[in-house]
């Protein structure tokens, strides 16, 4: 840890929880859930950001009083031992008097450190940093008690903690509400889709007769073509024979197609492009043994560029908007259709290859239509994608900030 300024102290863990409430993990066994039980905090109830009663699991009265040591109370700090080593969060007032698992850890402030800037500070990049150091094991991944106790944290005076955790604690709150915005954008957005893209709800103009078709997965308005995928698209593989220097993109469920060293920071595909398939702009491709996970995209990056062998590269013909067919293949339902398709393909080896997939049948209104709903769906998508930029820049500000008041470099 860095030098401090005049007044700060660096403490372990272990020197400023409470001596009556030492760092410990919980239950070790904690039986079949009970409706009316005591909750228990587990490493999978952190993984959200925070902690909360719904979806814990319980365990009996008579186990919860046998590790009454390891009861939680408001504030309190639950730290991932395992899983997710490093990932600390606060007791909330409505988990007060809950207990933990074997996976799990409670630190308990005493009265040398504000609860809240020790939960700051346990974000910091020095404490992360010491805390990553001390973590053993490569597979399964793991601190120890011992360990823990001995992590450094800078501790400023206690009216100086008090000023330094309301001023993160603010944006905080800004980053929680711009969070919240986006999850009920995000919401908004696929309830559109649901409905747009069924043609439950459709655009004056476009109201045809108001009858229906039923196909095996729902109505779809009887005046749109069902169509099988083979007659609206096309297979295409291109190989990268000359072995032509082109960017190389990957396949993520949520964002499509990304480029790849831009978007994981290093280089995760192989030295020899010579047998990568080019996939030309306005082509889709997706992950022929993971589709079923939403790994498909299209490809609206650059004039061409570079996919691994093991996707399919298919292009849509005139019949198609493409941004349409693209958000209907990216909906829940069809993860599902994928998923039922791959469970059935021939080969039976968890892949769904282009003869497979040109038989599921996509609903297909007219051009004018499709270009209409993906416009308001662009716009949905294009609010969401500011509000990701926002989260990003609070959260990129929060880490600036963390960096000068945690390490004492600006003083409050």
């Amino acid at each position: 840890m860095s030098k401090l300024p005049d007044g700060w102290e660096s403490k372990t863990l272990g020197e400023i929880v409470d001596e009556n409430r030492p760092i410990t993990y919980g239950i070790v066994q904690a039986g079949p859930h009970i409706e009316n039980g005591i909750p228990y905090i587990r490493v999978s109830d952190m993984t959200k950001g925070y902690l909360t009663l719904e979806g814990m699991l319980r365990t009996s009265h008579e186990i919860a009083k046998s590790y009454r040591r390891s009861t939680v109370q408001t504030n309190d700090l639950v730290f991932a031992l395992r899983g997710s080593p490093g990932l600390v969060l606060k007791v909330p007032e409505g988990l007060n008097g809950a207990n933990l698992t074997q996976g799990t850890a409670r630190i308990s402030s005493s009265g040398k450190v504000i609860a809240d800037f020790l939960l700051q500070a346990m974000q910091s990049k020095a404490v992360k940093t010491d805390i990553l150091q001390r973590i053993k094991g490569s597979t399964f991944q793991e601190i120890t008690l011992t360990e823990l106790a001995k992590v450094k944290v800078p501790l400023p005076p206690l009216e100086e903690q008090w000023k330094i955790a309301a001023i993160l604690s603010t944006w905080d709150e800004a980053i929680g509400l711009v969070e919240a915005l986006i999850g009920a954008l995000g919401r908004r957005k696929q309830a559109l889709m649901q409905l747009l893209l069924t043609g439950a709800v459709r655009f004056a103009g476009f109201e045809g007769a108001g009858e229906y078709q039923d196909t095996e997965f729902g109505q779809i308005p009887a005046d749109w073509d069902y169509a099988f995928i083979g007659d609206i698209a096309e297979s295409v593989s291109e190989r990268n024979a000359e072995d032509i220097e082109l960017p190389v993109l990957s396949c993520t469920k949520y964002e499509g197609l990304v480029d790849s060293l831009k978007y994981f920071g290093k280089q995760i595909y192989s030295d020899d492009l010579s047998t990568y398939k080019v996939v030309r702009k306005n082509q889709f491709a997706y992950a022929t043994n993971h589709i079923e996970e939403g790994s498909i995209g299209y490809q609206n990056l650059y004039d061409s560029a570079l996919i691994s062998p093991m996707y399919t590269v298919f292009q849509a013909n005139e019949k198609v908007f493409d941004p349409f067919l693209y958000s209907v293949l990216k909906t829940d339902l069809y993860k599902y259709i994928f998923q039922i398709n791959t469970s059935a393909s021939v080969d039976r080896r968890g892949s769904l290859r282009w003869p497979q997939f040109s038989r599921i049948r996509v609903p297909l209104p007219s051009i004018q239509e499709q270009q209409a709903i993906s416009k308001v769906l662009e716009t949905e998508q294009e609010l969401l994608s500011r509000n990701h930029d926002l989260l990003a820049g609070l959260r990129e500000q929060k880490r600036g900030l963390m960096q000068q008041l945690l390490t004492g470099a600006v003083r409050v």
